[in-house]
């Protein structure tokens, strides 16, 4: 059973106000699309991402996206129906996809829990969708001589408020959005439209739409709250984890290496299947060790030819995205550079700042340090170079359907 998560991004946003559209914009230091993106791009039972974006954004799209692995880009339509179906029609054209997660790239906070609850309804539905109860009165009103009147009373019970992502049987969802006027606003819609079972799922509050502009002042916030609530309850709520990672990689013909994703020029290159950075890929394997799953090469199979002179970084940036994505913090890192070449002392500033960047952290909880062998062994005859690294973060504990709907 393959599962793609389809992230609708080609949206203008015009209500979000002036400036880059709203998936573009930045909240916690990331891009709003990055962080939707990295909520499903680390997910366990998750296998691919694809974006669909304005023709106009590729180039924001790109830097919005940098190291992370996904299906190409896909170009939407005017209409967001039009953007899902551009969609679903190239996953369909790529085969293999039996589910589908659709997902607004404006709802960035997303949490594990919600994908898993999810995709645990899609056992007995054909579609699931997450979703809060209305707590508030509600009223309808009227416009009479320039004020609203209240008209009536409306029952809040069984009303709901509807999020994403909404996930579906892949091959009844896409026939229905085939059929369907582009007009339509929500995937649920298209679904119950088909005549599709739907389940309705528990949502979350913090899954909310950016749409307004002070939506980002609130996401900014909620993220704050959440940093200073993980930090009051560390001992109760938070696991602390470390692992270590350890990487070796001989040298070859070349006039540069890379390490700790920074480009060094030096006699020889390193050999490996990627661009054989010793630094990134032990740090990799320190935090996937943190989450218990696996090695690199699991997800970076080197038998795979498209990580054929890969970069690095994305192996690093996919690793973080699945603490992210389990709502993981993580708190240092330390790389150590075995080696009698090159010298580490002239670029660790840069190392250091590189690997603070790329993983989102303050500086001082990134450390990189060299050593040699004082001449002993492989790394002491200069026949290659060796890496070790150790992480640590914090992970927190995770929750169920409440109820289901159909036409």
């Amino acid at each position: 059973m393959t599962t793609i998560a389809l992230i609708v991004a080609g949206g203008r946003g015009s209500r979000a106000g002036d400036g880059l559209p709203k998936q573009y914009r930045s909240i916690g230091g990331l891009s709003v699309l990055r962080r939707s993106v990295l909520a499903f791009a680390g997910h366990p039972r998750v296998d691919s991402v694809q974006v669909v974006i304005h023709p106009d954004d590729l180039d924001r799209y790109a830097q919005s996206t940098a190291g992370l692995a996904l299906l190409a880009p896909v170009y939407g339509g005017d209409l967001r129906q039009q953007s899902v179906l551009a969609g679903l029609d190239a996953l369909a054209a790529a085969g293999g996809a039996t589910r589908v997660l659709i997902h607004d790239a404006a709802r960035p906070l997303v949490s594990a829990a919600m994908i898993d609850r999810v995709l645990d309804a899609l056992g007995s539905s054909d579609g699931a969708t997450p979703a809060l109860a209305v707590v508030d009165s509600l009223r309808r009103g009227q416009l009479a001589a320039g004020t609203t009147l209240v008209d009536a009373t409306v029952a809040r019970e069984q009303i709901y408020r509807v999020q994403t992502p909404q996930g579906f049987d892949f091959a009844k969802v896409y026939a229905a959005h085939r059929a369907a006027s582009p007009e339509a606003t929500d995937d649920v819609a298209v679904a119950l439209a088909a005549g599709l079972k739907i389940a309705l799922v528990e949502g979350d509050e913090m899954a909310f739409k950016l749409t307004h502009a002070d939506d980002f002042a609130r996401a900014e916030r909620w993220l704050a709250a959440g940093q200073d609530a993980i930090a009051r309850q560390a001992s109760a709520a938070m696991i602390s984890r470390s692992a270590s990672g350890f990487d070796v990689h001989r040298f070859g013909p070349g006039d540069h290496l890379w390490l700790c994703g920074i480009r060094v020029g030096h006699s020889h290159g390193l050999i490996g299947h990627s661009d054989a950075d010793p630094g990134l890929h032990a740090l990799t394997d320190a935090l996937l060790g943190c989450i218990g799953a696996g090695d690199i090469g699991m997800h970076f199979p080197p038998s795979d030819a498209q990580w054929r002179g890969a970069a690095s970084d994305q192996f690093l940036l996919h690793a973080a995205g699945m603490i992210t994505q389990r709502g993981g913090i993580i708190d240092h890192v330390d790389v150590t550079i075995i080696a009698e070449r090159p010298k580490v002392g002239p670029v660790r500033a840069v190392m250091r700042a590189r690997l603070a960047g790329l993983l989102g952290l303050e500086l001082d909880a990134v450390s990189v340090k060299a050593t040699t062998t004082e001449g002993l062994g492989f790394t002491g005859r200069g026949e290659g170079i060796a890496a070790h690294a150790m992480a640590t973060v914090r992970l927190p504990a995770a929750g169920a359907p409440v109820g289901s709907f159909d036409d």
